[in-house]
């Protein structure tokens, strides 16, 4: 009898909080899809004939075409807002004969003035404008009287609906609140049922699920409860166990990492050691033999026969070559080791630093060298003044003979980088040799044709990428070659004329 009744009550209370909904939600409608909108498109409708007026009473006065953009655009957005009102004052008789009031007066305005002068040929004051400034404001004035009662009556609308919303709030409050002590009344009687039940075994689960997220990864969880709960008990526990043995693993893997961490600091340590060695131990021997065969051949050239100066030719020139390599390598070891500052370097600055160094080479050559405005950006100077000595001497080295080398650097920013292109018309790099360029000790050419040990281009590569950016060639350049990469940075300032942006020759 006791659930019959609690039922009726509640059908009852439920069909009366059906019934206020309905009313609310009708309210509510009517304010959001009528009233509210109805008000702001009036506001944007005296906004359009305020556009109007502006425009057509600027170009009166001065006859600058400029002046009736306002004007047109307000004709558009009366006829928008004219559309959106008539429909959405379908059902309100006062408002709708508000707005055809407005409509009619802004007709007659648009005939005696702003039509005619906004019709007017440009290039001066229109005498109409001020013959007709008086009359036009009169009845600009009658659209903006129009418009304010409009607005007025649709804010006493909206007013209204506001006012039954609020009591139609009031009763569903009454009406629900009326539910919520039957269903909590309710509720207690099936908490006190579910409580021995589910709860407490819920409550024993959570406490160790718990004690497992804060670290004790060993704490068992028992199951308890009914059937659904248990299920779920043995879930989480396989679970715990699965993630005791990550953890046990994850720690075998660390204490590896750090293992391995050890091994390469020493390794380091000794690599740092044999570039001291590489440095200075190596490079001594070499430049005694060099020096001490050069004196044998001075001191006994009379003596010596054509193969003799020959064999210590070879000599002086393998300790040449091998100083050199020693001291190639040991750039290109000390890329993000020695030189690995973080600063803003001007790009600017440095090129004209990289031309001055190799303007020798570039008057005997004749080479025409030129640039964009390049950018500041962030890194090691040093490093970066090794990438542009590279490139800049790589394309005067191979460069072609039967036409005069031109050499230009190119730059541009896009998502977030600067695009770098170095670009020459020497005797190219094949499309094959793209990526054998940039490996160490790689050459195309031989010794006698071109000097060098084949490490620049793998130097230029770990420079720019210890830098964050990529390196390449184009393939599809001709003549000569375009080595391109990137580099982080921010875009340079807006310039003040396209003159600004020229490419400079250096």
């Amino acid at each position: 009898m006791g659930v019959c009744a609690a039922l009726a009550v509640l059908t009852v209370l439920a069909a009366a909080g059906v019934w206020v909904l309905a009313r609310s939600t009708t309210i509510s409608d009517r304010l959001v899809d009528g009233s509210t909108p109805a008000l702001v498109t009036s506001v944007r409708l005296e906004s359009a004939f305020i556009n109007q007026e502006t425009g057509a009473r600027g170009y009166g006065l001065t006859g600058e075409p400029g002046f009736l953009e306002p004007y047109r655009s307000g004709l558009q957005q009366q006829k928008d807002a004219v559309a959106l009102l008539r429909d959405l004052l379908a059902d309100d008789s006062t408002a709708a004969a508000d707005l055809e009031e407005i409509l009619v007066n802004a007709k007659t305005w648009q005939s005696r003035f702003g039509q005619p002068v906004a019709a007017a040929p440009p290039g001066g004051p229109v005498a109409l404008a001020s013959e007709r400034a008086e009359e036009g404001r009169q009845d600009f004035d009658a659209i903006r009287v129009g418009a304010a009662r409009l607005e007025k009556d649709l804010e006493t609308a909206r007013n209204q609906a506001h006012a039954e919303l609020h009591d139609v709030r009031f009763q569903r409050n009454w009406i629900f609140s009326l539910i919520a002590v039957v269903i909590l009344a309710l509720t207690v009687l099936v908490f006190a049922g579910l409580r021995r039940g589910v709860t407490l075994p819920l409550g024993r689960l959570s406490e160790d699920v718990r004690r497992v997220a804060k670290g004790n990864f060993d704490h068992p969880i028992t199951a308890s409860g009914p059937a659904d709960l248990r299920r779920l008990t043995v879930d989480i526990e396989a679970m715990r166990g699965r993630l005791v043995d990550e953890l046990a693993f994850t720690d075998s893997a660390r204490e590896q990492l750090d293992e391995q961490a050890g091994e390469l600091r020493r390794s380091n340590a000794e690599l740092e050691q044999f570039a001291y060695v590489a440095s200075h131990d190596l490079q001594e021997p070499l430049r005694k033999v060099a020096s001490f065969c050069q004196l044998l051949q001075r001191r006994y050239a009379d003596q010596l026969d054509e193969r003799a100066v020959q064999y210590i030719d070879f000599a002086v020139d393998g300790a040449n070559r091998m100083q050199t390599l020693i001291h190639d390598l040991l750039a290109f070891s000390r890329v993000g080791r020695l030189h690995a500052d973080n600063e803003p370097v001007d790009l600017e600055v440095l090129f004209s630093r990289t031309t001055d160094a190799l303007s020798i080479a570039i008057e005997e050559s004749d080479a025409k060298v030129t640039h964009d405005p390049l950018p500041a950006v962030s890194g090691d100077v040093t490093q970066l003044g090794m990438l542009l000595q590279n490139l800049i001497s790589n394309a005067l080295k191979f460069r072609a003979p039967e036409r005069v080398p031109e050499i230009d650097v190119s730059a541009r920013f896009e998502d977030g980088l600067w695009h770098f292109a170095v670009t020459d018309n020497g005797i190219g790099i094949g499309a094959e040799y793209a990526e054998r360029v940039f490996v160490i000790f790689q050459r195309l050419h031989t010794r006698d044709a071109y000097p060098g040990n084949g490490i620049g281009l793998a130097l230029c590569k770990k420079i720019v990428e210890f830098h964050g950016g990529s390196i390449a060639i184009d393939p599809d350049h001709t003549p000569g070659a375009r080595i391109t990469f990137t580099l982080p940075g921010l875009p340079l300032p807006q310039v003040e004329s396209a003159a600004d942006t020229e490419r400079v020759p250096s």
